[in-house]
């Protein structure tokens, strides 16, 4: 109640004080002007909507014109925000969703027709088979969309991304995921080890302690003070493993598995799909972790500014469906 009442008295004083505004404000320039503050370049903004370039310079003029400020000027190679500009994002960002919300819960989504463009944020710990799945899947069902996966940032800026329409769902797994979010069970994975075939565990085993002095390959941090589900669960037990080497492109790190005496530790489904593509990854071996672990657990997350959407739903809906899919994995840990 208070949102509207705010929203009408400022209604009401900008159409008693500057009536032309509504004249020469749409919801397109609203929108152009969103992604220009976050894009902070014209070029990726008119990617971004699908425009031309010239067109969200033309724009951008509309824009300075009203506001009488630059909104967005040069600094080094790039462009930034003006205060004005950073001032005008809160407010932009929630006629948006103000806007999505007046009629995204009413209007039927056909996906056959539709021209949306869907935003997935996913992690590369993921089953290789899925994010393909449900690519395939929803550029069969509906062709005339565009779908866009972002690499899965940190914690804070995740959940600021769906709040602002930047990122429809997320897809990772969490120890905890944030209780803010709307969140829906995908897939669970059992945590094993990834090994050189020339590791001496392979022939001999390990105990825990053999496993927690191991050199150990782990993610590069997705932002300060970051902690993945394998060391969060090893804090809780007191323990800790020597990590050496840390990667940010987690597809790269069993072949420099298969090269060293690095342990990386991660999902069974992972490792397994990753075996069963290439004669070159013949090198490696999947053992069982001798420190117990839950399961991972994968889940999408959403926004309540997306909740009620027929689109948003429908791409939730697809997703759902490629994890119930995707090929059951061997139960048993297997030598490769």
């Amino acid at each position: 109640m208070r949102t509207w009442v705010a929203c009408h008295n400022a209604y009401l004083k900008i159409n008693m004080t500057q009536p032309y505004l509504f004249a020469k404000i749409d919801l397109q320039l609203i929108r152009t002007l969103h992604t220009l503050l976050i894009e902070r370049s014209v070029s990726k903004t008119a990617m971004r909507l699908g425009q031309q370039q010239p067109a969200v310079s033309v724009a951008l003029k509309r824009l300075r014109d009203l506001t009488g400020d630059p909104i967005l000027v040069r600094s080094g190679t790039g462009m930034v925000p003006t205060d004005v500009g950073l001032q005008m994002l809160a407010p932009v960002t929630q006629i948006l969703q103000s806007a999505e919300s007046l009629f995204s819960p009413i209007r039927a989504f056909e996906p056959a027709k539709a021209s949306e463009t869907f935003r997935i944020a996913a992690s590369d710990t993921l089953d290789p088979l899925f994010l393909p799945a449900v690519m395939a899947r929803v550029k069969s069902l509906a062709p005339g969309c565009r779908v866009e996966v972002h690499a899965l940032s940190g914690q804070a800026q995740y959940a600021a991304d769906l709040a602002q329409g930047l990122i429809d769902v997320v897809i990772g797994n969490w120890a905890q995921p944030s209780e803010e979010l709307h969140r829906a069970h995908l897939f669970e994975d059992e945590v094993v080890c990834l090994v050189s075939h020339k590791h001496p565990a392979v022939r001999r085993g390990w105990t825990q302690n053999d496993w927690l002095a191991c050199e150990h390959i782990a993610p590069t941090p997705a932002y300060p003070g970051w902690r993945g589900v394998i060391d969060e669960h090893l804090d809780r037990l007191a323990l800790t493993r020597n990590i050496t080497a840390r990667c940010a492109h987690f597809g790269l790190m069993p072949r420099m598995v298969a090269s060293s005496l690095l342990v990386l530790t991660t999902g069974h489904q992972y490792c397994q799909r990753f075996l069963q593509g290439s004669e070159s990854h013949r090198g490696l071996s999947v053992l069982p972790c001798p420190v117990e672990f839950p399961k991972m657990v994968y889940y999408q997350l959403w926004h309540e500014r997306s909740h009620a959407s027929a689109a948003a739903k429908w791409l939730r809906e697809q997703v759902k469906i490629s994890a119930a899919q995707l090929p059951q994995p061997q139960t048993s840990i297997n030598l490769i």
